[in-house]
Protein backbone atom coordinates (compact mmCIF):
# COMPACT_ATOMS: atom_id res chain seq x y z
CA UNK A 1 0.00 0.00 0.00
CA UNK A 2 1.27 3.54 -1.02
CA UNK A 3 2.27 5.45 2.33
CA UNK A 4 2.08 9.39 2.56
CA UNK A 5 5.57 9.11 2.09
CA UNK A 6 5.66 7.32 -1.32
CA UNK A 7 2.90 9.64 -2.66
CA UNK A 8 5.13 12.59 -1.49
CA UNK A 9 7.88 11.28 -3.87
CA UNK A 10 4.96 11.65 -6.69
CA UNK A 11 3.31 14.89 -5.87
CA UNK A 12 7.08 16.53 -5.44
CA UNK A 13 7.44 15.54 -9.46
CA UNK A 14 4.09 17.09 -10.08
CA UNK A 15 4.06 19.94 -8.65
CA UNK A 16 7.77 20.75 -10.26
CA UNK A 17 6.44 19.38 -14.10
CA UNK A 18 3.76 22.08 -13.13
CA UNK A 19 5.41 25.17 -11.10
CA UNK A 20 4.19 28.71 -12.03
CA UNK A 21 4.71 32.23 -11.40
CA UNK A 22 1.55 33.61 -9.50
CA UNK A 23 3.33 37.40 -10.22
CA UNK A 24 3.57 36.76 -14.27
CA UNK A 25 1.21 33.66 -14.50
CA UNK A 26 -2.30 35.21 -14.63
CA UNK A 27 -3.52 38.76 -16.55
CA UNK A 28 -5.86 40.73 -14.39
CA UNK A 29 -8.22 42.61 -16.64
CA UNK A 30 -9.30 46.50 -15.38
CA UNK A 31 -12.72 45.33 -14.94
CA UNK A 32 -14.95 41.60 -15.01
CA UNK A 33 -17.75 41.52 -17.37
CA UNK A 34 -20.97 43.33 -16.51
CA UNK A 35 -24.14 41.08 -15.63
CA UNK A 36 -22.27 37.66 -15.06
CA UNK A 37 -22.79 35.64 -11.68
CA UNK A 38 -19.59 35.32 -9.38
CA UNK A 39 -21.21 32.81 -7.81
CA UNK A 40 -23.82 29.86 -9.17
CA UNK A 41 -27.29 30.94 -7.83
CA UNK A 42 -27.18 27.53 -6.06
CA UNK A 43 -24.26 28.28 -3.80
CA UNK A 44 -25.51 31.39 -2.88
CA UNK A 45 -26.11 31.27 1.15
CA UNK A 46 -29.43 32.22 0.97
CA UNK A 47 -30.54 30.14 -2.11
CA UNK A 48 -33.78 28.44 -1.71
CA UNK A 49 -34.96 30.96 1.05
CA UNK A 50 -37.76 33.35 1.16
CA UNK A 51 -34.87 36.09 1.66
CA UNK A 52 -33.72 34.94 -1.62
CA UNK A 53 -37.04 34.69 -3.29
CA UNK A 54 -37.71 38.06 -2.74
CA UNK A 55 -34.56 39.48 -4.78
CA UNK A 56 -34.50 40.39 -8.11
CA UNK A 57 -31.88 39.08 -10.64
CA UNK A 58 -29.75 42.13 -10.26
CA UNK A 59 -29.94 41.83 -6.81
CA UNK A 60 -28.97 38.33 -6.81
CA UNK A 61 -25.89 38.70 -9.50
CA UNK A 62 -25.04 41.81 -6.67
CA UNK A 63 -24.94 39.22 -3.97
CA UNK A 64 -23.17 36.94 -5.57
CA UNK A 65 -20.05 39.05 -5.68
CA UNK A 66 -19.60 39.34 -2.66
CA UNK A 67 -20.52 35.59 -1.90
CA UNK A 68 -17.42 34.95 -3.97
CA UNK A 69 -15.29 37.70 -2.25
CA UNK A 70 -16.28 36.19 1.06
CA UNK A 71 -15.54 32.61 0.02
CA UNK A 72 -11.91 33.43 -1.48
CA UNK A 73 -11.50 35.40 1.68
CA UNK A 74 -11.93 32.23 3.81
CA UNK A 75 -9.86 30.14 1.65
CA UNK A 76 -6.97 32.74 2.05
CA UNK A 77 -7.88 33.02 6.03
CA UNK A 78 -7.95 28.98 6.31
CA UNK A 79 -4.47 29.10 4.22
CA UNK A 80 -2.92 31.79 7.04
CA UNK A 81 -2.20 29.21 9.80
CA UNK A 82 -2.57 26.04 7.43
CA UNK A 83 1.04 27.84 6.43
CA UNK A 84 2.26 28.56 9.46
CA UNK A 85 1.35 24.95 11.08
CA UNK A 86 3.03 23.33 7.20
CA UNK A 87 6.27 25.76 8.37
CA UNK A 88 6.66 24.44 12.01
CA UNK A 89 6.93 20.66 10.91
CA UNK A 90 9.19 21.04 8.08
CA UNK A 91 12.02 18.95 8.92
CA UNK A 92 10.37 17.91 11.86
CA UNK A 93 11.34 13.86 13.51
CA UNK A 94 8.96 12.52 13.00
CA UNK A 95 8.91 13.28 8.64
CA UNK A 96 11.30 11.69 6.21
CA UNK A 97 12.63 13.41 3.38
CA UNK A 98 10.39 12.57 1.13
CA UNK A 99 7.33 14.19 3.21
CA UNK A 100 9.80 17.10 4.01
CA UNK A 101 10.02 17.94 -0.01
CA UNK A 102 6.48 17.90 -0.63
CA UNK A 103 6.00 20.28 1.87
CA UNK A 104 8.15 22.97 0.75
CA UNK A 105 6.00 23.22 -2.36
CA UNK A 106 2.71 22.08 -0.38
CA UNK A 107 3.74 25.51 1.47
CA UNK A 108 5.05 27.39 -1.81
CA UNK A 109 1.69 26.55 -3.89
CA UNK A 110 -0.72 27.63 -0.74
CA UNK A 111 2.05 31.40 -0.83
CA UNK A 112 0.74 31.90 -4.33
CA UNK A 113 -2.87 31.04 -3.59
CA UNK A 114 -3.11 33.70 -0.79
CA UNK A 115 -1.14 36.28 -3.21
CA UNK A 116 -3.81 35.26 -6.20
CA UNK A 117 -6.62 35.61 -3.74
CA UNK A 118 -5.83 38.81 -2.05
CA UNK A 119 -4.57 40.16 -5.56
CA UNK A 120 -8.36 39.28 -6.84
CA UNK A 121 -10.69 41.12 -3.52
CA UNK A 122 -8.46 43.88 -3.38
CA UNK A 123 -9.25 44.65 -7.04
CA UNK A 124 -12.70 43.78 -7.79
CA UNK A 125 -14.26 43.68 -4.26
CA UNK A 126 -12.43 46.04 -2.45
CA UNK A 127 -11.17 44.52 0.43
CA UNK A 128 -10.42 40.97 2.17
CA UNK A 129 -13.07 40.23 4.63
CA UNK A 130 -11.33 39.53 7.96
CA UNK A 131 -11.40 36.24 9.97
CA UNK A 132 -13.76 35.80 12.47
CA UNK A 133 -12.87 32.26 14.30
CA UNK A 134 -11.68 32.85 17.92
CA UNK A 135 -8.96 30.08 18.77
CA UNK A 136 -9.45 29.08 22.35
CA UNK A 137 -6.37 27.26 24.35
CA UNK A 138 -7.09 23.70 25.25
CA UNK A 139 -5.48 20.65 26.65
CA UNK A 140 -4.67 18.03 24.10
CA UNK A 141 -3.87 13.98 24.23
CA UNK A 142 -0.56 12.58 23.06
CA UNK A 143 -0.66 13.86 19.25
CA UNK A 144 -4.47 15.08 19.01
CA UNK A 145 -2.89 18.27 18.53
CA UNK A 146 -1.13 17.01 15.28
CA UNK A 147 -4.14 14.91 14.26
CA UNK A 148 -6.60 18.38 14.57
CA UNK A 149 -4.06 20.31 12.68
CA UNK A 150 -4.46 18.29 9.28
CA UNK A 151 -8.15 17.73 9.90
CA UNK A 152 -8.33 21.72 9.75
CA UNK A 153 -6.40 21.85 6.59
CA UNK A 154 -9.13 19.02 5.16
CA UNK A 155 -12.14 21.19 5.79
CA UNK A 156 -10.53 24.04 4.84
CA UNK A 157 -9.05 22.15 1.27
CA UNK A 158 -12.08 19.96 0.86
CA UNK A 159 -14.97 22.50 1.39
CA UNK A 160 -13.14 25.20 -0.80
CA UNK A 161 -12.49 22.59 -3.39
CA UNK A 162 -16.05 21.49 -3.58
CA UNK A 163 -17.37 25.24 -4.61
CA UNK A 164 -13.86 25.44 -6.40
CA UNK A 165 -15.02 22.66 -8.74
CA UNK A 166 -18.78 23.88 -8.94
CA UNK A 167 -17.27 27.13 -9.83
CA UNK A 168 -15.22 26.16 -12.48
CA UNK A 169 -17.14 24.48 -14.66
CA UNK A 170 -20.19 26.58 -14.48
CA UNK A 171 -20.35 28.52 -17.65
CA UNK A 172 -22.68 31.17 -16.16
CA UNK A 173 -20.00 32.16 -13.92
CA UNK A 174 -17.63 35.55 -14.84
CA UNK A 175 -14.53 33.98 -16.95
CA UNK A 176 -11.67 34.74 -14.82
CA UNK A 177 -14.02 33.73 -12.12
CA UNK A 178 -13.39 30.86 -13.62
CA UNK A 179 -10.10 30.71 -13.79
CA UNK A 180 -8.90 31.44 -10.44
CA UNK A 181 -10.76 28.63 -9.10
CA UNK A 182 -9.40 26.38 -11.75
CA UNK A 183 -6.13 27.71 -11.28
CA UNK A 184 -6.29 26.69 -7.07
CA UNK A 185 -8.07 23.10 -7.60
CA UNK A 186 -5.24 21.85 -9.38
CA UNK A 187 -3.04 22.71 -7.11
CA UNK A 188 -5.89 21.62 -4.26
CA UNK A 189 -5.87 18.23 -5.77
CA UNK A 190 -2.09 17.52 -5.16
CA UNK A 191 -2.59 18.80 -1.19
CA UNK A 192 -6.09 16.59 -0.74
CA UNK A 193 -4.47 13.44 -2.28
CA UNK A 194 -1.02 13.98 0.16
CA UNK A 195 -3.59 15.34 3.21
CA UNK A 196 -6.19 12.16 3.33
CA UNK A 197 -3.26 9.77 3.16
CA UNK A 198 -1.28 11.41 5.27
CA UNK A 199 -4.00 12.34 8.46
CA UNK A 200 -5.12 8.74 8.07
CA UNK A 201 -0.93 7.71 9.24
CA UNK A 202 -1.20 10.46 11.72
CA UNK A 203 -4.35 9.39 13.21
CA UNK A 204 -3.77 5.62 12.82
CA UNK A 205 -0.40 6.09 14.58
CA UNK A 206 -1.77 7.95 17.93
CA UNK A 207 -5.42 7.10 18.13
CA UNK A 208 -4.49 3.60 20.01
CA UNK A 209 -2.96 6.10 22.79
CA UNK A 210 -6.24 7.99 23.59
CA UNK A 211 -8.84 7.05 26.12
CA UNK A 212 -12.44 6.53 24.91
CA UNK A 213 -13.08 9.65 26.45
CA UNK A 214 -10.18 11.53 24.86
CA UNK A 215 -11.50 10.01 21.44
CA UNK A 216 -15.15 10.83 21.84
CA UNK A 217 -14.31 14.55 23.04
CA UNK A 218 -12.14 14.88 19.51
CA UNK A 219 -14.96 13.31 17.88
CA UNK A 220 -16.85 16.42 19.33
CA UNK A 221 -14.51 19.01 18.53
CA UNK A 222 -14.35 17.98 14.91
CA UNK A 223 -18.04 18.60 14.84
CA UNK A 224 -17.78 21.51 16.32
CA UNK A 225 -15.20 22.94 14.12
CA UNK A 226 -16.99 21.47 10.84
CA UNK A 227 -19.61 24.00 12.21
CA UNK A 228 -18.08 26.77 12.66
CA UNK A 229 -16.31 26.70 9.71
CA UNK A 230 -19.53 26.77 7.75
CA UNK A 231 -21.02 29.16 9.74
CA UNK A 232 -18.17 31.64 8.19
CA UNK A 233 -20.07 31.27 4.99
CA UNK A 234 -22.74 33.33 6.57
CA UNK A 235 -21.25 36.65 6.98
CA UNK A 236 -23.08 39.58 8.06
CA UNK A 237 -21.25 42.52 6.40
CA UNK A 238 -20.73 40.10 3.01
CA UNK A 239 -24.85 40.76 2.86
CA UNK A 240 -24.18 44.28 4.49
CA UNK A 241 -22.38 44.88 1.30
CA UNK A 242 -24.30 42.92 -1.20
CA UNK A 243 -26.97 46.44 -0.19
CA UNK A 244 -28.97 43.84 1.96
CA UNK A 245 -30.91 44.90 5.25
CA UNK A 246 -30.47 42.86 8.60
CA UNK A 247 -27.31 40.87 8.16
CA UNK A 248 -27.51 39.30 11.16
CA UNK A 249 -31.21 38.20 10.78
CA UNK A 250 -30.37 36.42 6.81
CA UNK A 251 -27.32 34.98 8.63
CA UNK A 252 -30.06 33.21 11.11
CA UNK A 253 -32.34 32.40 8.45
CA UNK A 254 -29.84 30.63 6.15
CA UNK A 255 -27.79 28.61 9.23
CA UNK A 256 -31.18 27.30 10.41
CA UNK A 257 -33.34 26.99 6.89
CA UNK A 258 -33.54 23.65 5.99
CA UNK A 259 -32.81 24.12 1.92
CA UNK A 260 -29.06 25.81 3.53
CA UNK A 261 -28.93 22.72 6.03
CA UNK A 262 -29.08 20.27 2.89
CA UNK A 263 -26.92 22.06 1.40
CA UNK A 264 -23.78 22.48 3.80
CA UNK A 265 -24.61 18.38 3.66
CA UNK A 266 -24.00 17.94 0.10
CA UNK A 267 -20.89 20.02 0.15
CA UNK A 268 -19.41 18.42 3.04
CA UNK A 269 -20.67 14.92 1.91
CA UNK A 270 -17.01 13.86 0.06
CA UNK A 271 -15.44 15.22 3.81
CA UNK A 272 -17.70 13.33 6.35
CA UNK A 273 -17.26 10.31 4.19
CA UNK A 274 -13.51 10.70 4.60
CA UNK A 275 -13.38 11.09 8.72
CA UNK A 276 -16.12 8.61 8.90
CA UNK A 277 -13.90 5.71 7.15
CA UNK A 278 -10.70 6.89 8.77
CA UNK A 279 -12.48 6.25 12.14
CA UNK A 280 -12.28 10.10 12.94
CA UNK A 281 -15.99 10.53 13.62
CA UNK A 282 -18.57 7.73 14.24
CA UNK A 283 -21.45 9.19 12.41
CA UNK A 284 -22.62 11.96 10.13
CA UNK A 285 -23.30 15.19 12.05
CA UNK A 286 -26.14 16.97 11.20
CA UNK A 287 -24.78 20.27 9.77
Amino acid sequence: METSSDLAVRLTRASRRMQWDVYNAITWPDQLVEGAWWMPPELVSIYGTSAWDALDETQRKSLSKYELGNFFSLVLQGERPLVAGLSDRLYARSNDKNITQYLHHFLDEENKHMVMFGEFCHRYIGKVYPEKKISLPREYAKGEEEVAFFCKVMVVEELGDYYNTTIEKDERIEPMVREVNRIHHVDEARHLAFGRQHLAEVFEQHRAKWSDEQLTGFRQWLVDYLKASWGDYYNPTMYRDAGLDDGYELRQLAMTHPACAAQRQRASAKLVSYFIKTGLLAEEPAL
